[in-house]
């Protein structure tokens, strides 16, 4: 854990490092015209995100609730993206397919995170910040060690959505949108039906401290984390198609969190340690792009 916090800035400055390098260099080949228009749309975004954190923030003082922060992820992604729809010109197929998939992603892992952790106590990520920085400081520390840090990202994560509004002028679609909305099916899928499948081997009272090892699970040992993924990176299509390469790092970035950060590698250092039999399960299914189990000889 105490790796982990060290990490985080470093990590976020090496991010806006290489974002910042390399559209600096792609701006050269657009116009003053474009590129303004188009960092002035971005750089509102930001402050519209971190006025949304920062009144997610009010409510977790209120509630005495970090993890309030969770369930919002999706949901302020979608307020971006509607943002950035509206302040863009021309309204393309392209455009509308890729807001309607960011709305319903983003509003159905906002629902499905709310259902899941209602009446729940603060998820143990934070009950272990709150102890290391002290309950007394952290109501105001976990501003800037969650809300802005997380805001930040958000940001960083949306330029795929930001490019594909601002560069899209083609009235129609072409061969990768319809690439990009097959990949987005998919994801979706996976993510969704990953967390039904949890969902209910959970509710489940004799499945307590037991390992969820069929259904997608079977495939992966993280099927909702790789839906994610590919959901974002179906908005990467959606960029290649609209012709904007650089914004793809959003989609980097949003895999590194799943698996280095805050996804795959957290969770699985707990459930090493909670879950009988985690071992074995590791060993034989695949950790996150979904492929067939390997039968373990004995």
């Amino acid at each position: 854990m105490k790796k982990l916090k060290k990490a985080y800035p470093l990590f976020l400055l090496l991010i806006f490092v290489i974002f910042t390098g390399l559209y600096i260099n792609e701006s050269i080949q657009k116009t003053d015209v474009e590129i303004k228009g188009y960092f002035q749309i971005y750089f509102t975004a930001l402050i519209i995100i971190v006025a949304m954190m920062s009144l997610i923030w009010l409510l977790s003082i209120y509630l005495k609730n970090v993890s309030i922060v969770d369930p919002f992820w999706g949901f302020v992604f979608v307020i971006t993206g509607i943002y950035y729809f509206l302040n863009t010109e021309h309204i393309t197929p392209r455009k509308i397919i890729a807001l309607l998939l960011l709305t319903i992603w983003g509003l159905r892992l906002t629902s499905y995170l709310l259902i899941r952790n209602w009446h729940k106590p603060e998820d143990f990520r934070y009950q272990q910040f709150r102890k290391d920085f002290g309950a007394k400081r952290y109501w105001w520390f976990s501003f800037f060690q969650v809300f802005l840090l997380q805001g930040i990202l958000l940001w960083i994560i949306s330029v795929p959505i930001l490019s594909i509004h601002y560069f899209s002028t083609e009235k129609e679609l072409n061969f990768i949108d319809y690439m990009a909305i097959v990949t987005w099916i998919i994801g979706f899928i996976f993510e969704v039906f990953g967390d039904y499948q949890l969902m209910k081997f959970k509710s489940k009272p004799e499945n307590k401290g037991k390992l969820l090892t069929t259904g997608l699970w079977k495939y992966t040992r993280h099927p909702n984390y790789f839906g994610d993924a590919a959901i974002w990176w179906s908005f990467g299509l959606f960029c290649i198609a609209a012709e904007s390469y650089v914004p793809l790092i959003g989609c980097l970035v949003m895999t590194l969190l799943l698996l280095k950060v805050s996804g795959v590698s957290l969770l699985e250092q707990t459930l090493k340690k909670t879950k009988p039999g985690y071992q074995n399960y590791i060993d034989k299914t695949s950790s996150f792009f979904p492929w067939f189990p390997k039968k373990i000889i004995k």
